[in-house]
């Protein structure tokens, strides 16, 4: 980011204060803001200020800073951040911005910059002879389709040619800027191909569909049919009630009572043989340390693999395979599909060994350490 300081106190005006017009816009425009977000109406000031004297001064961001009750620092922060305010005077007529991004670039930009160069002055923000015009380089402006472009004041003049920039520099050199037309410079509507439309050129007719059918007239109003009386014999069912039945609840209370009796000691222990007869679902059974499929253990070395880095191994799970005398790589390397599915189930792991693929892993670390699992996994163990 380049540096942007305020011009110099020799330049500066010594108060700065909107006119009528600008005063009441600046009023109604902070009253857009909630209460206490009064301060977001920064930007916007600043930019009618630069509009009203052309460029930002010192004694503007300052008015600024006491109408939004802001510390001169945070205005002047606002002020250098963006490159749309102008921080020393440009031209009173005209202050052409070059865009000299990539499609202008490609397009033209370096010779219009050269016209200004000529025709202004060498280098950009300087003042030409009579203080009317200055210039400088710019990023994307978005008119990339009409490249190569200019923007002055709130215009964009597209399309352009050396020549062409040179008789727009020189009418509002003269004064007549307000004659040159903005948007683009050449035979083109805004961002349409260069000559005309080159595309649906035919005079297509209209197709006429089915929805273009007049509409069917509405059926005749069918009144709503007598609903039958359902097949029972409760009075609630008939049809010609208008309220649900208000009838007291005790009698239903009472057969209520009388269906729930307790159990007697018969139908306690048909109950109970029922229950005896359903199949028991037991917790399968850990295997057993005797079993001979259970891996083969050794003493804990001097330095024990960190079974840790096997995804799925955890500080649990690797003390449970310690006291199985599983402490390197290798002995999980080496497990055959017996010793897998017996750790398996005494872990009561359900499947996460062979999902896991821990004997995978343990080869790759036994093999080479992490520079071998990365190789092989393509990422760090865990």
């Amino acid at each position: 980011m380049s540096v942007r300081r305020l011009a110099e106190d020799s330049v500066q005006p010594a108060v700065f204060a909107f006119n009528e017009e600008n005063a009441a816009w600046a009023e109604a425009t902070i009253r857009k803001y909630p209460e206490g977000r009064q301060q977001s109406a920064v930007i916007p000031l600043l930019m009618r200020a630069q509009e009203q004297d052309g460029w930002v001064t010192r004694a503007a961001i300052e008015h600024v800073a006491n109408k939004l009750d802001m510390p001169y620092i945070r205005v002047l922060e606002v002020a250098t951040f963006y490159t749309q305010f102008q921080l020393k005077p440009v031209g009173t007529r005209a202050h052409i911005q070059v865009c000299g991004t990539t499609p202008c670039m490609l397009r033209g930009a370096e010779d219009l910059m050269k016209v200004c160069q000529h025709k202004i002055h060498h280098d950009p923000f300087e003042l030409n002879a009579d203080g009317t015009l200055s210039w400088e380089e710019v990023e994307c402006q978005g008119a990339c389709v009409n490249a190569p472009m200019v923007i002055i004041f709130k215009d964009a003049y597209e399309d352009l040619t050396p020549e062409r920039l040179e008789e727009i520099i020189d009418a509002f050199e003269a004064g007549k800027g307000d004659q040159i037309k903005p948007g683009p410079q050449i035979d083109r509507y805004f961002s349409a191909p260069e000559g005309g439309p080159q595309t649906l050129l035919e005079d297509v007719k209209p197709v006429r569909t089915n929805l273009d059918a007049q509409p069917a007239t509405d059926a005749a109003p069918v009144p709503p049919a007598d609903a039958a009386r359902p097949k029972d014999t409760a009075p609630e069912t008939d049809q010609k009630l208008k309220t649900p039945a208000t009838a007291p609840k005790a009698a239903a209370n009472n057969v209520k009572a009388a269906e729930i009796q307790p159990l007697s000691g018969t139908a306690k222990s048909e109950a109970a043989a029922s229950d005896a007869a359903k199949p028991a679902t037991t917790k399968a059974e850990k295997p057993s340390l005797e079993d001979k499929n259970r891996p083969k253990g050794i003493d804990k070395p001097a330095e024990p693999d960190d079974l840790k880095m096997i995804s799925g191994v955890g500080p649990k799970i690797e003390g449970i395979l310690n006291e199985l005398g599983i402490f390197t790589f290798a002995q999980v390397a080496a497990w055959k599909k017996a010793e897998r599915e017996w750790v398996d189930g005494y872990l009561n792991f359900k499947g996460r060994i062979e999902r896991d693929d821990w004997v995978k892993q343990a080869k790759a670390l036994a093999k080479g350490g992490e520079a071998e699992y990365i190789k092989v996994f393509g990422k760090k163990p865990r």
